[in-house]
C-alpha cells in the first residue's frame, strides 16, 4: 500500500505547460516536472530561452515543444494550447509563472506602470487560466498552479502594484477553484518566500532590504528555486486530487515569524 501511495506523488505521463517557464522559478518548476515524469512545454516571450529550456527538457527524455507566448496576448496562449493538443494530446497541468515588478513610491507611480504590472501578473494569469482552464473543464480533469507571493499576505515597502496583483492572484485562485471543482479541475497556488535568482541576487546580498529579508526568515537563509519543485509536483499529482483553492506557502518560516532573536 505504501508503495502505491508514494507512486501517486509523481506526474508521469502527464502533459504540463509552464507559462513564464524559461527563467528563475518557472524554469526550475518546468525542469522539476520533467524530472518527475511529465512532458513539459516551457513557454515565454524570449525565443532563445524557450529553445534552451526545451533542449534541457528533451535531454531528460521528455517530450516538449518550442513555443513562445506572451500573457498579454491571448492569441499566443491559444496557439500554445492548439500545438499541445495536436502534438501531445492535450494539457493536464498548467503552471503560471510569468511576472514583473517595479519598486517605487506609490505616490510617484503613473497609471501605465501600475497597469503593466497588474496586466502581467494578475490579468495575464487570468488569461492563461481561461485558455487552458476551458480545455481542462471540457476534458473533465486538470491541475492549475498559480504563483502567489508573500505579498499576497503582507506588505513589502514600495511595491504596492506588485502586492495588489499578487493579492489578486490569491483571490483569483480561490474563485476559480470553486467554479471548476465540479469539473475535476483543481486550482491552487504556491506562495514562495525569498528565493535567490539571477534577477535579485544583488539586492539580496548587498542591500539593507536583503539583510532584513534574511533576518525575517527563521531558517537563516534564502530559498533555492529547486526547493519549490516538491510543492508543484504534489499539487499537480493525483495525491492532491481533493486539494483546491489552497495557497501553499514555501517560505522557510517567514510568515510564521515575529521575533527571531
Amino acid at each position: 500500500m505504501a508503495n502505491k501511495e508514494i507512486k501517486g506523488i509523481d506526474v508521469a505521463g502527464k502533459v504540463a505547460v509552464v507559462v513564464g517557464g524559461t527563467s528563475g522559478i518557472g524554469r526550475a518548476l518546468a525542469l522539476g516536472l520533467a524530472a518527475a515524469g511529465a512532458d513539459v512545454v516551457a513557454t515565454s516571450r524570449r525565443a532563445e530561452q524557450v529553445k534552451e529550456t526545451a533542449d534541457q527538457i528533451a535531454a531528460l527524455g521528455r517530450r516538449t515543444l518550442t513555443l513562445t507566448s506572451d500573457v498579454a496576448d491571448r492569441a499566443s496562449l491559444e496557439h500554445v494550447l492548439r500545438e499541445c493538443m495536436a502534438a501531445l494530446g492535450g494539457v493536464d497541468i498548467l503552471v503560471n509563472c510569468a511576472g514583473t515588478t517595479k519598486r517605487m513610491p506609490t505616490l510617484d507611480m503613473d497609471d501605465a506602470t501600475w497597469q503593466k504590472i497588474l496586466d502581467t501578473n494578475l490579468t495575464g494569469t487570468l488569461r492563461a487560466c481561461q485558455v487552458f482552464g476551458k480545455h481542462m473543464v471540457e476534458r473533465g480533469h486538470g491541475r492549475i498552479i498559480n504563483i502567489a507571493s508573500l505579498t499576497s499576505f503582507v506588505a513589502f515597502y514600495e511595491v504596492a502594484a506588485y502586492a495588489a496583483s499578487k493579492g489578486g492572484v490569491a483571490s483569483l485562485t480561490k474563485s476559480l477553484a470553486i467554479e471548476w471543482a465540479r469539473y475535476g479541475v483543481t486550482v491552487n497556488a504556491i506562495a514562495p518566500g525569498v528565493f535567490r535568482t539571477a534577477l535579485n541576487q544583488e539586492l539580496l546580498d548587498n542591500t539593507g532590504r536583503g539583510k532584513e529579508l534574511l533576518l525575517r526568515t527563521p531558517m537563516g537563509r534564502f530559498g533555492k528555486v529547486e526547493e519549490l519543485v516538491g510543492a508543484a509536483i504534489y499539487l499537480a499529482s493525483d495525491m492532491a486530487s481533493f486539494v483546491t483553492g489552497e495557497i501553499l506557502v514555501v517560505d522557510g518560516g517567514f510568515l510564521a515569524s515575529a521575533v527571531n532573536q
